[in-house]
């Protein structure tokens, strides 16, 4: 049981460094930062943008329009950090015993 919470917690924290990366990466190209015509940025964008997408879309859904600013990403993080916190939190007594 525990090898499968480590296993879920990992895949939490890489997913969680995935937000980020493409948040980041969201600003450069809005900021001019980074050129996406040159193909190998215009990849990395894609593969961020289809890994985190289809989890940010429903959470945008029910977030109030705020003026251009996406709070998604912030969203997700602490959906994911409270996952986290829940999962050790019923493994790890369990493990205890």
């Amino acid at each position: 049981m525990i090898s499968l919470a480590m296993l879920i917690d990992k895949v939490i924290d890489i997913y969680t460094w995935i937000v980020i990366a493409s948040a980041i990466m969201s600003w450069l190209v809005a900021f001019g930062v980074v050129n996406v015509r040159n193909q190998f940025i215009r990849v990395i964008v894609d593969l961020l943008f289809r890994v985190t997408e289809p989890v940010l879309r429903p959470i945008r859904r029910l977030l109030p329009n705020l003026g251009g600013v996406d709070i998604s990403p912030v969203i997700l993080l602490l959906g994911l950090f409270f996952l986290r916190s829940l999962l050790w939190e019923y493994v790890w007594p369990s493990f205890v015993r």
